[in-house]
């Protein structure tokens, strides 16, 4: 057999061997078996005593699963299922409807009373199903008909329902560690599931990938899988093909199979949450580093560069504000320039408002400021308007004494004059207490000397 022909056979049975990707291949066939996640598989633990119930036996609870995409969600349905004796039946979000869960619903009720028989209903994504669907799952539910496990990646105190939450354990799932993510990499390039020792993985390819990962198992076998055809696709000539040494995988085909690390990132999830008030609270924080590096993720992973521009503008006046007048007109021109010239030229000067509002000297004053005035207006502390400060200029105003001893401080040599501008109920009230900050230290030894005059 030649050396090309050789090579050929090696690959059409390496891809006989991977018609379904290697994320799906590895999943773990039980509990035992699954990587991480130690916190919830503890002995006593509710999935433990789902995967162990057998028929008719009592105990299992209807559990919500919450945690990032490749935390193990289906992972751990799957492995439930293999290990439970119960009927286990799965549906996702995305193709079933209200009609589908009311068949699953009726055929439980008829195993459970005909037969004794319990089922296990997997829910992927029920973040997706409406109100009315998610309604339709309480009978079942409260009924005992079904244990539901069901899986989300979007925040259940948002996305399911009440009723639902309540008849159902919220356990939450975490990004896997690094050292997670290399047992499973090595896993599967020996495992026979896997990819069969067919490749080898160097140190530095490893460190790649879990890096690449960020947490996600996924992602990882993925991305091995990826450079594993890479590697395979290269191989020399040989004569005895079988004998051949298994490529190496490095981080050099890591890097040429993988474009870029596919960030973590949902713009309608929990993750556009918390990555945005990250980038925030560094900016607060005067973090200029952190911020630069929430603002690349935010940018990689296809934020709305107009959103961030709303962000930079809303922080310039709330965290900023007097303690540096030139916040916000640098954050607004900023996000002018997105507005105007888009991505992805507008990284610099989002970039530049970051930085500088960063590195400003922060005051919350102002948002102080009209936040306690707004609640005392809608408590009701508002008053009527003193006489010399009321609208004079329409007929019969005056001799209401509107305006009648209004004091006009452009006629004072200091420009401030005596006088009470807020109403009786209120004539003593300070709402904006200027900050020792910036701009703002000035502002507040000029407040003193005004409020000494006009307040007397």
């Amino acid at each position: 057999m030649s050396g090309v022909a050789g090579n050929i056979e090696i690959m059409n049975t390496f891809a006989a061997a991977t018609t379904a990707p290697l994320a799906v291949r590895m999943r773990p066939r039980s509990l035992d078996e699954v990587v991480g996640q130690q916190h919830l598989l503890r002995s006593g633990s509710p999935l433990r005593v789902l995967a162990e119930a057998g028929d008719g036996q009592a105990g299992a609870v209807s559990l919500i699963l919450w945690g990032p995409p490749g935390t193990g969600k289906t992972t751990l349905a799957q492995a439930i299922a293999s290990s439970s004796g119960r009927r286990f039946v799965e549906l996702s979000a995305v193709t079933a409807g209200i009609k589908d869960v009311r068949t699953v619903m009726e055929r439980a009720l008829n195993d459970r009373d005909l037969y004794g028989v319990a089922t296990v209903l997997f829910l992927d994504e029920i973040h997706r199903f409406t109100k009315a669907q998610q309604d339709a799952l309480l009978p079942g539910v409260e009924n005992g008909w079904v244990t539901l496990v069901a899986a989300t990646t979007e925040n259940p105190s948002f996305s399911v329902i009440s009723p639902l939450l309540s008849r159902s354990l919220l356990l939450t799932l975490q990004p896997l560690e690094d050292g997670d993510l290399a047992t499973l990499l090595k896993r599967a390039v020996e495992d026979p599931r896997g990819l069969g020792g067919t490749v080898e993985l160097s140190e530095e390819a490893l460190e790649a990938l879990v890096q690449l990962a960020s947490g996600d198992a996924r992602r990882a076998l993925t991305g091995l899988e990826a450079a594993a055809a890479s590697a395979l696709s290269s191989l020399p000539a040989t004569e005895e093909p079988g004998e051949a040494t298994p490529p190496v995988v490095t981080a050099e085909i890591v890097a040429q199979s993988i474009d870029r690390a596919l960030l973590r990132y949902d713009r309608n999830g929990d993750e556009h949450y918390d990555v945005i008030s990250a980038f925030i609270k560094s900016i607060r924080g005067s973090d200029p580093d952190a911020a630069i590096h929430y603002l690349a993720r935010m940018i990689e992973a296809g934020e709305d560069p107009r959103f961030i521009a709303r962000r930079l503008m809303v922080h310039a006046a709330e965290d900023i504000g007097m303690a540096d007048p030139q916040a916000l007109p640098i954050a607004v021109a900023a996000a002018e320039a997105t507005q105007l010239i888009g991505l992805p030229e507008a990284r610099i000067p989002l970039a530049e408002a970051t930085i500088y509002l960063a590195t400003a000297p922060k005051s919350n004053a102002v948002i102080t400021a009209i936040d306690a005035a707004i609640s005392d207006v809608r408590a009701g502390k508002f008053g009527r308007v003193p006489p010399p400060l009321r609208d004079a200029h329409y007929p019969g105003a005056k001799r209401l004494g509107h305006g009648k001893g209004y004091k006009y401080p452009h006629n004072d040599p200091l420009g401030v004059v005596r006088q009470q501008h807020l109403p009786d109920e209120l004539v003593d009230k300070i709402y904006y207490q200027p900050s020792e900050h910036g701009n703002e230290r000035a502002i507040a030894e000029r407040l003193e000397k005004i409020r000494r005059i006009t307040r007397g």
